[in-house]
């Protein structure tokens, strides 16, 4: 079934589902608002009952571990080093940790809240712009889907940061590069938004030395907490570990795993908490994967650039359309071209499409279909039935290898997308309020 026919059939339901004067309310300022307080006192009120019962929640354990042994890893024990993340990622774990364990994880999900509250507030102009509410929907239902994957993990900080910066986009490159560089300290993937935003816009200059002094602040935090040696330790902390279970490259092994052909196996990698396979040709694979990914970020960069180029000579630039394809494109192909494959990874993808949909909702209800259907088998991987796939259980390894061949899906949809627009004649040229 295609894409647009998943999407025709989810419009149905929901007229079916809702009356005319409840989608009415649903596409109000006051409908969203209610949405948006609903979809998070779920996981806020979860938070607060597990909190007073002195628990966290799924990475949200060792972050608290982190906060309480002063990010020393001398006190962690077994613990997997902070420095796995970039330095400011560590400054909200230390918000959340101020009061002491026992708050830490309601906290944690308050922070992400808020920051998920400014999201769709700046994607809908603060209830302003009504065209763009439809789109603050399917961002709640995302975010919903995703669950603890996105409430639990650092990266929920960063995805609304990157949503928030797309918004300001073409039009104010600096303040979207000053909020993308803050989130790559946090997280690195944000960078492949960077890569695109530099590429899109005139001002690559203002761009770059905003992004230089965030970088500058980042070190400083470092310097401040006797660590600046240490600063770009995430770049290393994880580069000799093997094939994730869930990465995309990864499908022939899980399979040669669950059939029992050869010697492949799943195991625990302690270490860094994380659950690889091993078999003849993954140390091979794993060693590619890097080059892979740097050849697949050069050829993103060049049909943005192809984009901006044909669209300069035929008078019909859309910069803002660049760089939300871009992003995605550059975004799918982090994850796609990546030896790591964990399930949080997914959030990453719906921050250009929330975008897209205020921008040409015709054109991005394709992939935020897709998404929708990323969402669901992702859930279904992880948290539900991780166990049985890690035990090799056909069925849930046939529903990864489906997440995985969508993500392949979307990452030529994308790239396709990106090369329609460096056509000389352009293929979309209708507005936000047109679609």
């Amino acid at each position: 079934m295609s894409t647009d026919k998943t999407f025709s059939l989810l419009t149905r339901f929901r007229d079916r589902l809702l009356p005319q004067r409840w989608q009415v309310w649903a596409n109000s300022p006051r409908g969203l608002l209610t949405g948006f307080v609903a979809v998070h006192l779920v996981f806020l009120v979860f938070a607060l009952v597990t909190s007073l019962a002195g628990g966290a929640f799924s990475d949200t354990y060792i972050y608290r571990a982190w906060a309480q042994a002063d990010f020393d890893e001398q006190n962690l024990g077994a613990e997997p080093s902070p420095w796995v993340y970039p330095v400011l990622a560590l400054l909200p774990i230390a918000v959340a940790g101020a009061a002491g364990p026992g708050p830490f994880f309601f906290l944690w999900v308050l922070m992400i809240t808020v920051l998920n509250g400014w999201a769709v507030g700046k994607l809908t102009d603060w209830g302003r712009d009504r065209h763009a509410v439809p789109a603050a929907w399917w961002w709640l239902g995302f975010v919903f889907l995703m669950g603890w994957l996105g409430f639990a993990r650092v990266d929920g900080l960063t995805a609304p940061l990157v949503l928030v910066a797309l918004v300001y986009g073409a039009a104010h490159p600096v303040v979207a590069s000053v909020l993308l560089s803050v989130a790559t300290w946090m997280k690195v993937w944000p960078a492949a938004v960077v890569l695109a935003l530099v590429t899109v816009v005139r001002q690559r200059v203002q761009v770059v030395v905003a992004g230089l002094l965030v970088s500058a602040a980042a070190a400083g935090v470092a310097a401040a907490m006797g660590e600046l040696p240490r600063l770009l330790d995430f770049l290393t902390q994880q580069g000799d570990r093997g094939m994730q279970l869930e990465a995309t490259f990864t499908t022939p092994w899980l399979w040669l795993s669950v059939l029992g052909v050869g010697e492949s196996r799943m195991y625990m990698n302690t270490e860094i908490n994380s659950m690889q396979v091993d078999g003849p040709g993954t140390e091979t694979m794993a060693v590619l994967m890097q080059p892979l990914l740097l050849l697949a970020a050069a050829v993103v960069t060049v049909l943005i650039a192809r984009g901006l180029r044909r669209g300069e000579q035929s008078g019909a630039t859309d910069r803002t359309e660049l760089l939300l394809a871009g992003s995605l494109t550059m975004v799918t192909a982090f994850i796609v071209f990546n030896k790591v494959g964990s399930p949080q990874f997914m959030v990453w993808l719906a921050s250009a499409v929330a975008v897209g949909l205020t921008h040409h909702r015709t054109v991005w209800r394709v992939p935020a279909a897709m998404l929708i259907v990323i969402a669901v088998a992702t859930f279904f991987v992880y948290p539900l039935f991780y166990y049985e796939l890690s035990h090799n259980d056909p069925l849930m390894a046939l529903v990864l290898t489906l997440r995985n061949a969508m993500l392949v899906v979307l990452l030529w949809w994308s790239g396709r997308r990106l090369y329609r627009l460096g056509s000389t004649r352009p293929t979309t040229v209708l507005t936000a309020k047109e679609s």
